[in-house]
């Protein structure tokens, strides 16, 4: 998407955000998050291996993008979400995902789902995604969830990262 004066823009953020601010493991979250969901959100399959292999190198990443995805869970469904509400987000993002990443895991997905807003329980058959595979499936989430809330990603990993913050405080 382009805007007269302004280039290049993506829901993911204008890339002169910085996160210069942050600590240096939470801004390579940031810059790792920003560009994987860029590349989502541009659905380049060539660059979305890169993308996707720095954010799994950042510490910690899973639980900012966790508290992203539950952020834009919250401002797209004011009243809470249902069954059928995860649904047609799970079925969306699957969709769109596999016309050019055709690697999709809806179970993923759904357990991303099921995480961010607190009721995933893994089960004893059942081992939680590692690191890995939530770096290949959380930008395709929020890229989507970006989508339909037109907000900046960088608004998002403010807020996130602010909640981590506040819990370490208290824990």
């Amino acid at each position: 998407m382009t805007r007269p004066g302004v280039g290049a823009v993506c829901h993911a953020g204008p890339v002169t955000t910085t996160w210069r601010h942050l600590p240096a493991s939470a801004r390579e979250i940031a810059e790792a998050a920003t560009a994987a969901v860029a590349v989502a959100g541009a659905r380049d399959a060539e660059a979305y291996p890169q993308a996707v292999a720095r954010l799994a190198a950042a510490d910690r990443a899973g639980l900012v993008l966790g508290g992203v995805v539950r952020l834009q869970l919250e401002e797209t469904h004011p009243d809470g979400l249902d069954g059928d509400d995860v649904r047609q987000v799970l079925e969306r993002c699957v969709r769109s995902a596999a016309t050019w990443w055709p690697e999709v895991d809806p179970h993923v997905l759904l357990v991303l789902l099921a995480g961010a807003l607190g009721v995933y329980d893994p089960g004893d058959d059942d081992a939680p995604p590692d690191p890995a595979a939530v770096a290949r499936h959380a930008p395709l989430l929020v890229a989507d969830l970006l989508a339909a809330t037109g907000r900046p990603l960088a608004d998002y990993l403010t807020l996130a990262f602010a909640e981590v913050a506040r819990t370490e405080l208290h824990d």
